[in-house]
């Protein structure tokens, strides 16, 4: 079994509402067994700049605000470890005399752990490597969800939610882009409060389906005959038949992160194209759009309690986990069997070669292709996950 004794812990990848509930779990547990945890800052990158933190000095008060509080309250990174990063961060854990590196993010992240525990083997270096689930866009492979989707999944249908009353009154066309570079997770999420067949979102275009400019002016133009305004939810990461990003045919010169992918967001330039599209070939005046950005995953009013609760109580797991096994992992939760009964998730054991690297997308039979809409069952997957902590609304109209 790996020692309790020098414990490291760090986050990466894109923050979420609920990621420091996972960082106080593991400090508080860890603390409990007499463990010395410090924490990198800026996750990867701190480690090879020796940039830490004693987290064994945090009081019980500031980890209570810590929890609640989005962002990555050790701040984060997008570097990916290649052979050169890797034997940079071994020898700084070495000396360190780290037994224990928790690691908290998406596949991105969870690919550079698996590559960090790899060559700590190699060189015969005794580090138990756990990688913590984290994502918005939910697309960690061998989960039922990721704790941070459902925060951000609540943010977007309610933001859907308020936009369709707000189209009822003065009614057009209004296209809302919704981050998930190759899943419609959380673009689908924006259906998650209709209350009508006749509210909005009207129409939802994810990743996962071929997107076409024809078939998108046909759907708004029979939605608009139909209702007289049409609300559309479409995915940043929408691509054509040849697996090209729209956004990519419509930039000059595309940006890319550490990881090789592709920048969509900080940017409204998808919208605006779509905004103009829909505008020239249907004669539209009243035509907006917008880029929800990045207050999908930081805004403090849509923290989902489910999703606090789950991001706590996986990194308490992966504590205990650690403790029972003599190897490396990633903590995960199982797949739900039967959506139809009351929620309820489990954790697991996941090995790191089983999930890094990894993408989960959303299967078809939680998409309308006809419809370009959702079905009833991703509804089922996806309403228990935002909580129940919601304003019920009422129109006249």
């Amino acid at each position: 079994m790996f020692k309790n004794k020098n414990i490291l812990i760090a986050q990466g990848g894109g923050p979420t509402n609920v990621i420091n509930m996972s960082l106080v779990s593991i400090l508080e547990q860890e603390k409990k067994l007499g463990s010395n945890v410090i924490g990198s800052l800026n996750g990867v990158n701190g480690i090879i700049n020796n940039r830490f933190t004693n987290l064994n000095k945090v009081s019980s008060s500031d980890l209570k605000l810590i929890a609640q509080t989005p962002g990555a309250a050790l701040g984060s990174t997008r570097d990916k470890p290649d052979a050169k990063y890797c034997f940079e961060i071994l020898e700084v854990l070495k000396k360190k005399k780290i037994d224990k590196f928790y690691y908290i993010g998406g596949n991105d992240s969870s690919d550079s752990l698996r590559i960090i525990s790899e060559y700590a083997k190699d060189s015969n270096f005794n580090l138990q490597c756990i990688h913590i689930p984290k994502t918005i866009d939910n697309d960690l492979v061998s989960n039922d969800h990721t704790p941070g989707f459902g925060s951000a999944a609540k943010y977007v249908a309610q933001l859907f939610s308020g936009i369709n009353y707000d189209v009822k009154s003065l009614p057009g066309v209004y296209i809302g882009v919704v981050m998930g570079r190759h899943a419609g997770f959380l673009t689908a999420a924006s259906s998650l409060l209709r209350k009508t067949k006749s509210d909005g979102p009207h129409l939802i275009y994810i990743p996962e389906v071929s997107f076409s400019f024809d078939k998108l002016l046909s759907d708004i133009k029979k939605c608009y005959s139909k209702y007289g305004r049409v609300i559309v939810a479409v995915s940043e990461g929408i691509q054509d038949d040849k697996k090209k990003l729209i956004s990519q045919t419509i930039k000059k010169k595309s940006e890319f992160d550490a990881h090789g992918n592709i920048q969509l967001s900080g940017t409204g330039s998808l919208g605006d194209y779509l905004s103009d599209k829909i505008k020239i070939n249907l004669k539209l005046s009243r035509v907006r759009a917008d880029t929800l950005g990045y207050p999908q995953r930081s805004f403090l009013g849509s923290t989902s309690e489910v999703d606090q609760r789950e991001a706590y109580n996986i990194g308490n797991f992966a504590v205990k986990s650690s403790n029972k096994v003599n190897f490396s992992f990633s903590a995960g939760m199982k797949e739900r069997v039967n959506l139809n009964n009351n929620y309820k998730i489990e954790f697991k054991i996941n090995t790191l070669t089983d999930v890094a690297g990894k993408t989960k997308v959303m299967t078809k039979e939680y998409y309308d292709l006809k419809a370009s809409n959702i079905t009833k069952k991703f509804i089922n997957y996806a309403y228990p996950l935002i909580g129940k902590k919601l304003i019920d609304t009422k129109s006249l109209i």
